[in-house]
């Protein structure tokens, strides 16, 4: 199930034997217009039309009602970056640059599901199945990062690929939040929030020496590196 900000209340009033699916949306719309900490259980079963007593059915509490929606956001994002990445076709940096992208697009248009999962404050490891859905959409990034070490010029130490995941993710994660959300108070950019994650991205690449001048010369050294059988070494 898809869900925007944009829904109608008329949606996501409770209707019989839909009753979990009322409070999720009750709380998305919720953490849309105050945050994630801005409302209480009570709340979300008043937006859903529902009794105080009535959300205890289904979750334990308000952090179990938006650790549900976290989920379902990572779930959301890890089909988007998958799609995104598209098993690094039709080169690595391409396929990247993608990524990034969807990773920004994801923040603004799913403002509520990020908040969720980003600003919730709810520690990941407290819930397995949250933290097995952040594991699984992090590992796309994971993935490309792996791509991108093994275009390490000949000579050069590889990175390690979590590192250089985490660096690129803390990169897309800060555009995202500061510029990428569409937010009222955001600084105003001489360039877009998805041009300012390239760049930033470029320079961090060309720091450890990779060859970022022209995408041609990296998709050529991926090439040489995967052999004529069209595998990486």
């Amino acid at each position: 199930m898809s869900w925007t900000k944009d829904q109608g209340r008329s949606e996501r009033g409770y209707h019989h034997g839909n009753l979990k699916e009322a409070l999720l949306q009750a709380a998305l719309d919720l953490i849309s217009k105050k945050g994630p900490a801005g409302f209480t259980f009570a709340d979300a079963a008043r937006m859903a039309g529902v009794s105080p007593a009535a959300p205890y059915r289904h979750f334990r509490d308000r952090d179990e009602l938006i650790a549900s929606i976290a989920q379902r956001g990572f779930e959301q994002f890890e089909a988007l970056l998958t799609a995104a990445w598209d098993d690094g076709r039709p080169d690595t940096v391409t396929a990247f640059e993608r990524v990034g992208k969807a990773y920004l697009a994801f923040a603004r248009n799913e403002p509520a599901f990020y908040s969720a999962m980003f600003e919730s404050g709810l520690p990941p490891d407290a819930n397995p199945t949250l933290m097995a859905a952040s594991e699984r959409a992090f590992a796309i990034i994971r993935a490309a990062a792996e791509r991108l070490a093994a275009l390490a010029p000949p000579g050069m130490p590889r990175p390690p690929a979590m590192m250089m995941a985490l660096h690129i993710w803390s990169m897309s994660h800060g555009v995202a939040s500061l510029f990428g959300r569409g937010d009222a108070a955001r600084r105003k950019l001489p360039m877009s929030p998805e041009e300012l994650l390239e760049a930033e991205v470029l320079i961090y690449l060309r720091g450890l020496g990779f060859p970022t001048e022209r995408r041609a010369e990296a998709a050529a050294a991926e090439q040489k590196a995967a052999g004529p059988w069209g595998k990486a070494k």
